[in-house]
């Protein structure tokens, strides 16, 4: 062992030290000033709340230097949609102590790990809903070139949509329009849970679900629906489930499509997080481009390169 640093496990009283290095350690302001919802989140264990009973698969090592400083940290998680697949959801180093093999003995450690649990795959790509990232924003080159240094391939880019929350249009004349339609847009309280998950099981997919549960309820995080007259439901929007400045998922039905629904929903969970002090609000893992682009105004920003091992 290179008693330079020595690698060790980690449990949840080194949270705290783990958020410190990462505020440190994420070169991007908008990551580092989110680190601690990020650990949390990553480290969540509560199983997917209530939606599945499957407990969470985790694994976490730290790099420790003498004198028990944390100089680096690397977690990792089974994915809830394919048991042979492990994801890297985040590593970080301590600037001052990069370049000395810290980051891949880290790499190590995760790699057996996650193969001790089943995973004969390794992805360095969010594990929706418990991610941070999509992948490795392309801006953090270093880490693209360790990726590729460490034997991942490339698999495939994912983006976000940045909205200057400023220039935000009202939704009042659009509210008023859709309830004399026979649509009321709300936000959705604790109770609204369960139908929205399992309207999102139903019409979207399980990630869906777990954000939407983890968006209910919580400080910074929140979610809106829209529902007819006769109480189906037609779509929702939500915010802060991995992130409190990012935004996602939404969805509606395809028979509420073409009413404006979704661009009321959205502007109002925007509206929430302009509220929570935020000038801009990042569009996370985006699908359809232009329909944010129309609605208001986003535009491409952050690009994302998702890589894959097989262990």
């Amino acid at each position: 062992m290179d008693r330079e640093f020595w690698i060790a496990e980690l449990t949840d009283d080194d949270l705290p030290a783990v958020i410190a290095l990462c505020r440190n350690a994420l070169d991007l302001p908008e990551d580092a000033a989110e680190a601690a919802e990020i650990v949390r989140r990553l480290r969540d264990t509560t199983g997917t709340e209530g939606w599945s009973p499957i407990p969470r698969r985790l694994a976490g090592f730290l790099a420790v230097a003498p004198g028990d400083r944390v100089i680096g940290v690397v977690l990792g998680s089974v994915s809830h949609r394919d048991a042979s697949i492990g994801h890297v959801d985040l590593i970080a180093v301590d600037p001052a102590e990069r370049r000395r093999g810290v980051g891949r003995a880290l790499m190590g450690r995760i790699e057996g790990a996650l193969a001790g649990l089943g995973a004969g795959d390794v992805v360095l790509a969010g594990n929706a809903p418990y991610y941070a990232w999509p992948g490795i924003d392309v801006r953090y080159t270093p880490a693209l070139c360790a990726a590729m240094a460490l034997g991942f391939a490339q698999d495939q880019p994912a983006w976000n949509m940045t909205v200057d929350l400023r220039t935000l249009a009202p939704t009042e004349p659009d509210e008023k329009r859709l309830a004399g339609e026979g649509v009321t847009i709300r936000r959705a309280e604790p109770p609204d849970t369960a139908a929205l998950v399992d309207f999102a099981l139903a019409n979207f997919g399980k990630g869906w679900a777990g954000e939407i549960s983890h968006s209910i309820g919580r400080e910074r995080a929140g979610c809106h629906l829209a529902v007819e007259a006769d109480g189906t439901l037609l779509g929702f929007a939500a915010y802060g489930s991995s992130r409190p400045s990012w935004f996602g998922p939404m969805g509606t039905t395809v028979a509420a499509r073409g009413r404006g629904i979704g661009a009321v929903l959205l502007r109002r969970c925007l509206a929430d997080q302009r509220a929570n002090g935020h000038e801009t609000a990042q569009i996370g893992w985006v699908g359809p481009m232009p329909f944010y682009s129309t609605a208001v105004g986003a535009r491409v920003e952050r690009v994302f390169f998702l890589y894959r091992k097989q262990l």
